[in-house]
Order: C-alpha cells, then structure tokens, then sequence
C-alpha cells in the first residue's frame, strides 16, 4: 500500500468521525473536496513527469539495445576479415551497451510499475472525490429541507395553529352583531309603522262615527 493511499484512507475515516459531530457538514464537506482536488492536481502533475521519465528510459534502453546490435555486426564482419583483434573491442563495447540495456530496462520496469500504481492512486482519488461530492449534494438538500422546516416553525410560532378559527370567530361575532343590530332597527321601524296604522284606523273610526252622527243629526232636523 502506497504512502499516499494510506494517507487517503486515514482522511476519509477522519471525515467520516467529524461529519457524525459536525453542525455543518457542507462546509466541512466542501473543505475535504478542496483538498482532495489539490492532491488530484498534484497526482496528475506527478503522473504526466513518471510518463516522461518512463518515455526517457524507454528511449535508452531502444539506444543501448541498437547499439548492443551494432557492435555485434561489427564483431562478426571483424571475424570474418580475420581481425579477431578488431572484433574483441566491438564485443567489449557490445557488452559495455547490453548492461546499459539491462540497466536502463530494470528502470523502466520500475517506472511502469510507478505508472500503474499512480493511475489506481488517481483512480481512487477521484472515486473518493465523486463519492464524497454526490454526499455533499445529499447533505444539502437535507440542510434546505431543514431551513425549510425552520421558517415553516417560525411562521407556525408567529400566527398559531389557531389563527384562522380564532380570526373566523370573531368575524362571527361581528357579523352577528351587525344583524341583531339590523334586526332591531327593522323591528323599531315595523312597530312605529304598525302604530301609525293603529292610530290612523282609529282617528278614521272617529270621523266615522262624528259623520255619522252629523248625519243623523240632519236627518232629525228635518223630521221637525
């Protein structure tokens, strides 16, 4: 396991202990992602030199191969014209150029390793990144839910949950008093109206009576 991995590993467990404490975990979340994407820059900046470096020794292991080659064509067209002499300095230069290979070989080994280990470091990084991103979203849209509940808790203490019944009972009130008021003036108007009729039948009963008796008063004095 790499020193980075275990670095990771030990991050993430620790963000997982805060943010069962934490009272924001968005913010706390959001500085976990900011780091997170420091060392993704930093790995992928890591990554593009160790594909260089691989590229470099890929490069002169190719050379020292050619060259290995090289001499031992030499080496066999020296035997061949008979000059063992000149055949035993390409050999030796042949050998001087194969270690070289195998030297440069073993490194670039190494350094295809050191790719493959930095691409799964990058890989986890931003899984982990990912992962930890789609949590941040999930914790916001609780902490709105929350902020929601909030203000709907606050409007709720402001009016009551009795505000309307209580605002519709006193309009009752109001309104009922508005027409038993309204039914009393009616009842004034409707009593003055009969009296008025009271006494206009009465006074036509009295006029009635005096002309009748006027009548007969005539009707007497005619007689005599």
């Amino acid at each position: 396991m790499s020193v980075m991995k275990r670095v990771r590993d030990i991050t993430a467990a620790t963000l997982n202990d805060r943010l069962e404490r934490s009272e924001d975990p968005v913010r706390l979340i959001d500085q976990f992602l900011m780091s997170t994407k420091h060392e993704i820059v930093e790995s992928e900046k890591l990554y593009q030199q160790v594909l260089m470096h691989a590229n470099q020794l890929k490069n002169q292991v190719l050379q020292a191969e050619s060259m290995r080659d090289k001499r031992e064509q030499q080496a066999l067209l020296a035997l061949k014209a008979d000059e063992e002499h000149v055949a035993k300095m390409a050999l030796q230069e042949k050998m001087i150029h194969e270690e070289k290979a195998a030297q440069y070989g073993e490194l670039y080994e190494q350094s295809k390793s050191t790719i493959i280990e930095l691409e799964e470091q990058l890989n986890l990084l931003k899984t982990e990144y990912q992962t930890v991103y789609d949590k941040r979203q999930y914790y916001v849209a609780r902490m709105e839910n929350i902020r929601i509940q909030q203000r709907m808790n606050q409007r709720t203490h402001a009016y009551g949950s009795n505000t309307i019944p209580r605002m519709f009972n006193r309009l009752e009130d109001r309104v009922s008093d508005l027409e038993l008021e309204t039914r009393s003036l009616r009842d004034i108007k409707r009593m003055g109206q009969d009296m008025m009729y009271q006494a206009g039948t009465q006074i036509q009963g009295v006029l009635d009576r005096e002309l009748d008796r006027l009548k007969q008063k005539l009707e007497n004095d005619r007689k005599e």
